[in-house]
């Protein structure tokens, strides 16, 4: 990474007039904070986040000599506590590293890229440590999990040429991120989908508990679906198209967690109704909730059929078949994963679907 790195002139860092009532800060290292700092700021209830040192001997470090200092790279996360935790920021911050390498992430070598937690009071440390175990209890990594749990130390800023470095300079972080094998673990980790982040206009909306919401939403433009959207996903979203079978990102998943409409984010399906129907396509006996989604006549192919649309995004999703299971209800559920978007159960809480936790109890 410090051979990508080069200082530049830019504006002073952006200072936020207004806060939300309840705010607090926590501190997370995860390799290079360009990363670990963009990662953050995808996160519901996040208000800000600055990239920086903490953890040395040495005050006032800068990024010639932090290293020297004993300091790793780290970012302070300024979250609403009203919409999101320490938990969910925790979960978050192993989501997106490698917290099975105790010396470094990924091509970064030193201790000053490895990844830590950082907790403030014993109750944090309690939350950290239970996420951790129950990580390793799913079994996600092929090592144990080694991440650092410590206790937080002050806080330098880095220099402003390394704040919203992702925003300011995306080619080269692009190409650092690509080519460090960050993605490339994440995605095969968590099965990652295309869009990540998709623009504000197609953000799931909250209500004021930090639960997907839905009263308000708006379908984005079919110019920013084009955008936004991989060719195979909009022609099945928004054509009726179909994915090949096999050959799709979700049909041999067997993770615990939901499915929900790739562009709206609205809940759809879960892991514990799906089932392997030897189709090659992720099928389901019954959708998440019985209003979930909408069934209408599909008198294509020279058959009448039923297809499955997603009630708020408006999303083509597949179709509904009578040779499910017959204990579990005789329906096969037939589903595009070019329609869907995975949400991990770990991942459930941060992103406003906790309410559907106890179905994995």
């Amino acid at each position: 990474m410090f051979l990508l790195r080069n200082p530049s002139n830019s504006t002073p860092m952006p200072q936020r007039d207004t806060l939300p009532e309840e705010t607090r800060t926590a501190l997370f290292a995860g390799g290079c904070f360009w990363c670990v700092e963009a990662d953050f700021e995808k996160l519901r209830g996040i208000v800000n986040v600055v990239s920086g040192y903490a953890g040395g001997n040495t005050d006032n470090p800068n990024y010639e000599n932090y290293a020297q200092g004993g300091h790793r790279e780290v970012v302070e996360v300024t979250y609403d506590i009203s919409k999101t935790t320490y938990k969910s920021l925790v979960e978050h911050s192993i989501r997106y590293s490698d917290p099975t390498d105790a010396t470094g992430s990924f091509y970064d070598r030193g201790v000053q890229y490895a990844p830590a937690i950082y907790y403030a009071t014993d109750e944090e440390k309690k939350v950290a440590e239970a996420v951790i175990a129950e990580i390793n209890a799913e079994g996600i990594y092929e090592k144990p999990i080694t991440i650092a749990v410590l206790l937080r130390t002050k806080f330098w800023p880095a220099e402003e040429y390394h704040q919203d470095y992702s925003k300011k300079n995306p080619v080269r972080y692009n190409f650092y991120r690509s080519g460090s094998g960050r993605d490339a673990f994440i995605e095969k980790h968590f099965k990652k989908g295309v869009s990540e982040k998709l623009p504000e206009a197609t953000q799931t909306p909250m209500d004021s508990s930090g639960n997907v919401s839905f009263e308000n939403y708006q379908k984005p433009s079919d110019e920013t679906l084009k955008e936004t959207l991989s060719p195979l996903q909009y022609a099945v979203t928004q054509k009726e198209g179909t994915e090949p079978p096999f050959a799709n990102e979700y049909d041999a998943n067997k993770a615990d967690g939901i499915y929900v409409d790739r562009i709206s984010g609205e809940p759809l399906f879960s892991s514990r109704d799906k089932y392997d129907s030897g189709t090659g396509w992720p099928s389901f006996v019954k959708p998440l909730v019985s209003d979930a989604v909408i069934l209408r006549e599909d008198n294509g192919f020279f058959s009448v059929r039923m297809e499955v649309r997603s009630r708020y995004a408006d999303s083509h999703l597949g179709h509904v078949f009578d040779d499910g299971p017959a204990e579990r209800g005789g329906k096969r559920y037939c589903m595009n994963s070019a329609a869907l978007l995975f949400i991990p159960k770990v991942e459930m809480e941060a992103k406003g679907y906790g309410k559907y936790l106890p179905l994995f109890k």
